[in-house]
């Protein structure tokens, strides 16, 4: 339910993002509960595999391209996920603490080597016991989250080959046999939009491969070419598991299945075509599921070197999902690259074109850096765009979360964050958007891919990684999460009054001279409120008398006419008659 409380005092400032936060934050606000979302929409958490699970070496399982990429010292903090948080043999504690907290879906995702060692062929049994043991009605399962069996990657180069389809589809069948008949929630892979550019362009992910000059610290690669390779035998091995579980298992076991994708939302850094352009190009992530294709931008900046589907690839692809995945954390500014050049050598990178700022006052680059800056309008921003350009699909939010740096078991900040983007996922549920869940990243601290154990903590639990034991204790905003799904608690947040603009991470008065914004206040408040009684009780510059205080002595005494820009003139004397 929405409210609007009384307004109490009004303080009018020179500056009108001042003016206009002051006047709409004071007097409105979005309170709600778990009650005002459907019935049917599910709140949870997440981990994935490689992060959570450690026992990297035991009962069978064989390294992944991530065991090799952080025992070759390449992770920025020179850690491995050999244990993590040793979900592995934890989990039953963490399944105590998801009944605890009351978590209505739990979001995690299988080691493809653990399951099946050699990537094909013979099942490892103790794999499959610790999913089945894991698995429930709750269970949200993703098939892949970046943990290529090493084998395949040895073999044949992984995602860079076809043969990866067929490997990923006879996997996905395991899953589906095993576990379908508890899984509701299939997600084949995440953020392949992500990734392409991490593992195949830049090099800085695993399985690292780049060329020169694009990335660096590579032994093999080809930035100019692998990272459309990897998408497109991507979309082709998702598409097949989909088609698997529809053709095979869908009637038997009623679940559904789709795909998940890296979404931030892209502000245009100015309004030119140019950068309105750029953040078209950087938006169109769902352009090949929705129509079966690559956009015709991308076709025309990569040229020979982006595959091609087939009629029946094709067809395949189009509308292969159920509903789709977003990971959300922030948004960003996008402007045009103007400094790319044609090149005989071009990566994806340069082909996108596109330059990303966190704020206004960073350096631009063309490689998107998370920044931490809190604008839950450019989730519901996000939710519209998808809609308004391939329709209103199923989504389910499967990441949104607030890391620190800080251990603290006190985590206002990620209890503000989260409040802030579940009331912007049930705006946009009110505005039309098909929202059907929503999974906060993470349930517990993990080995973070980027930041490994002390860079980022994103749980609601909170894991001593000094302890040999991994000790779980769940943080303030564990409880909060538990209240708020227990409906034992009432959520209020402030209306964002931002509208074009990324919200700073503090507010500071300007110095932006906007007689408009002053206009627009008063209009707002007549249209919302009422024609209410108002005095203007404060507009001034500074401080110490000047040359306008004669001026303005002179005004009041009826002794000026001021004239201002637009030709228009007033004296004190036509007040009366306004």
């Amino acid at each position: 339910m929405e409210i609007r409380r009384p307004l109490h005092l009004l303080l009018v400032f020179l500056s009108s993002p001042w003016l206009l936060l002051l006047l709409l934050q004071g007097v409105s606000s979005l309170q709600f509960t778990r009650d005002d979302f459907p019935y049917d929409f599910a709140f949870g958490a997440g981990t994935s595999a490689y992060q959570y699970e450690g026992a990297a070496a035991e009962d069978g399982r064989t390294p992944s391209i991530w065991d090799t990429y952080t025992h070759s010292g390449r992770h920025p903090e020179d850690e491995t996920g050999d244990v993590a948080s040793d979900g592995y043999h934890k989990y039953k504690e963490d399944v105590k603490l998801m009944s605890e907290i009351g978590l209505e879906a739990y979001r995690f995702t299988i080691s493809w080597s653990r399951l099946i060692p050699s990537g094909r062929g013979a099942v490892n049994l103790k794999g499959l016991q610790f999913y089945n043991s894991m698995i429930n009605e709750l269970i949200h399962v993703v098939m892949y989250h970046m943990d290529l069996p090493q084998s395949l990657q040895d073999e044949y180069g992984g995602w860079i080959s076809p043969k990866i389809v067929d490997d990923f589809t006879a996997y996905a069948d395991v899953c589906f046999r095993e576990f379908g008949d508890r899984v509701a929630y299939w997600t084949t892979v995440l953020e392949p939009n992500a990734m392409a550019q991490a593992g195949y362009d830049m090099g800085i992910l695993p399985p690292n491969r780049c060329s020169y000059p694009f990335g660096s610290n590579c032994t093999a690669g080809n930035s100019s070419v692998e990272p459309y390779l990897f998408i497109h035998h991507n979309l082709l091995a998702h598409a097949s598991a989909v088609r698997l579980y529809r053709e095979k298992y869908k009637v038997a076991q009623k679940g559904i299945i789709g795909i998940n994708i890296y979404s931030m939302w892209f502000y245009p850094f100015t309004d030119s075509a140019e950068d309105i352009g750029a953040t078209e190009r950087a938006k169109k992530i769902l352009h090949p599921l929705v129509f079966g294709d690559y956009p015709d931008t991308m076709k025309k900046a990569a040229g020979s070197r982006l595959p091609i589907f087939s009629n029946h690839e094709s067809e395949m692809v189009t509308n292969s999902f159920d509903f789709i995945g977003l990971n959300h954390y922030s948004s960003v500014y996008t402007s045009n690259n103007n400094n790319v050049v044609k090149a005989p050598l071009q990566d994806l990178t340069a082909d996108v074109a596109t330059l990303f700022r966190v704020t206004k006052n960073d350096t631009p680059t063309p490689v998107f850096v998370p920044g931490t800056i809190v604008d839950p309008r450019g989730l519901e921003h996000a939710l519209k765009y998808i809609r308004e350009k391939y329709g209103n699909l199923p989504f389910y939010i499967q990441e949104n979360g607030s890391g620190s740096s800080s251990e603290t078991l006190d985590d206002v900040e990620r209890i503000n964050y989260l409040a802030k983007y579940i009331a912007a996922t049930l705006k946009a549920i009110r505005s039309g958007a098909n929202v059907k869940g929503y999974s906060m990243w993470s349930f517990v601290d993990l080995y973070e891919l980027f930041g490994g154990y002390s860079t980022w903590h994103f749980g609601l639990v909170a894991v001593d990684f000094d302890s040999e034991q991994r000790r779980r204790q769940p943080r303030r905003s564990a409880s909060w999460y538990s209240e708020f799904l227990k409906n034992n608690s009432v959520i209020r947040v402030e209306e964002d009054v931002t509208k074009n603009d990324t919200p700073s991470t503090e507010l500071s008065p300007g110095t932006t001279v906007d007689p408009q914004g002053l206009e627009h206040a008063l209009e707002y408040i007549r249209e919302n409120y009422g024609n209410l009684p108002l005095y203007i009780q404060e507009n001034e510059r500074r401080r110490q008398p000047r040359r306008s205080a004669s001026w303005y002595s002179d005004f009041l005494k009826n002794n000026a006419v001021i004239r201002v820009e637009d030709g228009s003139s007033l004296s004190a004397a036509a007040h009366a008659q306004l």
